[in-house]
């Protein structure tokens, strides 16, 4: 028996949709949270996070309750079934990824490896 994979959406919490609505609100226009992957950190690969107005073709777009989450093909491969949260606690506020590919993460959570 064959087993096809099919790789699941990235997911964004309640956390990550009430923020990224309310900077919506104070910019007066919708934005989109575009998470991505680039080389570097201390473990290989690094998340980057930036706002943007635009949704390129290749792009996938994930919307939960009116918030849009943006990847690029390039990055999607290895933020696949990944859930984008956001938390405000001691060391202060942002956006974090919890990635089930990744096999090992920096301290700060900012980089990985897979």
């Amino acid at each position: 028996m064959v087993e096809t994979y099919t790789p699941t959406a990235m997911q964004l919490t309640d956390g990550a949709v009430q923020k990224i609505l309310s900077l919506s609100e104070s910019e007066e226009i919708n934005i989109n949270l575009r998470v991505y992957v680039t080389g570097g950190g201390c473990s290989g690969f690094q998340y980057g996070f930036s706002f943007d107005k635009i949704v390129d073709e290749e792009d996938t777009c994930v919307t939960k309750s009116g918030a849009n989450l943006v990847v690029d093909p390039l990055s999607l491969q290895y933020l696949s079934g990944s859930t984008i949260d956001y938390i405000e606690d001691l060391t202060g506020s942002k956006f974090i990824i919890k990635n089930p590919n990744a096999t090992t993460t920096c301290g700060c959570g900012e980089s990985f490896s897979i």
